[in-house]
């Protein structure tokens, strides 16, 4: 068991790598916003918002959001540093939280729909949480929103996985072939037997032994999304779409609804937590469609 200044040391320094992941990652966003082609995506540059929050039963966070920017549709980029007592139900659930239920937990938590159908939706996540155990989670996944788009071996995904794979392949080489394997099960809808997206690296109770090593492979899967999105948006945001596309599009993001409310994990961690609802739910895309 990790004594309490050891832990606090850790949540301090976990809290500011995300905090200073979360600027980078807004700062970049919003270049994007400015470099977007006017013809394609008129009007003015959308900016992110930080809202504070506090949560009732200890701690809270700070919600970015980024409302109909005229390159990103919806984004969200959160932080939060939490803590508190797991209900019997989650702690029969939590490594460690048996022996004792109280927790803590931060991390960073990043969603965003884009406006063209062409450029593809992402999610990122990367936390750190401890009981009487410790241990890190998260990871980064790609959803192209049209099918030309969804094959596993097409351009994007081909970027995406290997910025994953180098991030993974600094540390162990058996990592990726593993987190990759979880991220296509976990993101899957088995009510329609498909898959949410490409996939990309998906890894929860992440605990080597070597707790600097394992904060290190979490910054490392930061930086790698941090430079791979960024280059697939700039290459996709010169491409006119169709309304076909964007009908196409938003089924797909229908899709998404489906897996964040019946199968995420993160959502139902946040909901039976007491977290912030605005920010729990900001992964749904602002306009779906269900045919």
């Amino acid at each position: 068991m990790t004594d309490a200044a050891t832990l606090e040391d850790w949540n301090t320094r976990a809290r500011a790598w995300f905090d200073a992941l979360r600027d980078r990652i807004c700062a970049e966003f919003e270049r994007l916003e400015d470099e977007a082609p006017a013809e394609l995506y008129p009007g003015e540059p959308g900016r992110f918002e930080l809202k504070p929050w506090v949560r009732a039963a200890g701690g809270g966070g700070v919600m970015g959001f980024m409302r109909g920017g005229r390159f990103f549709e919806k984004a969200g980029v959160h932080i939060s540093l939490v803590h508190g007592t797991f209900t019997p139900e989650m702690a029969a659930t939590m490594p460690g939280a048996d022996k004792d239920p109280r927790f803590t937990a931060t991390g960073i938590s990043l969603i965003a729909h884009m406006r063209s159908p062409r450029v593809p939706a992402v999610h990122m996540n990367t936390r750190f949480l401890a009981t009487t155990q410790s241990w890190f989670g998260g990871g980064a996944d790609l959803t192209p929103t049209i099918d030309v788009q969804r094959d596993p071996k097409a351009e994007d995904a081909q970027a995406f996985h290997a910025a994953m794979k180098a991030a993974c392949d600094r540390f162990d080489p058996e990592w990726y072939p593993k987190y990759k394997a979880r991220c296509d099960e976990y993101f899957f809808l088995p009510h329609r037997n498909e898959p949410r997206g490409i996939g990309g690296i998906f890894y929860d109770h992440h605990n080597s032994g070597d707790w600097e090593r394992d904060f290190a492979f979490t910054q490392a899967v930061g930086e790698a999304f941090l430079d791979v999105y960024p280059r697939i948006a700039r290459h996709r945001m010169h491409e006119p779409w169709t309304e076909a596309d964007r009908q196409e599009q938003l089924v797909r993001r229908g899709r998404y609804v489906e897996f964040n409310l019946l199968y995420d994990r993160g959502t139902m961690f946040g909901l039976k937590t007491g977290g912030n609802i605005e920010s729990i739910l900001s992964s749904m895309p602002p306009l779906v469609a269900w045919p």
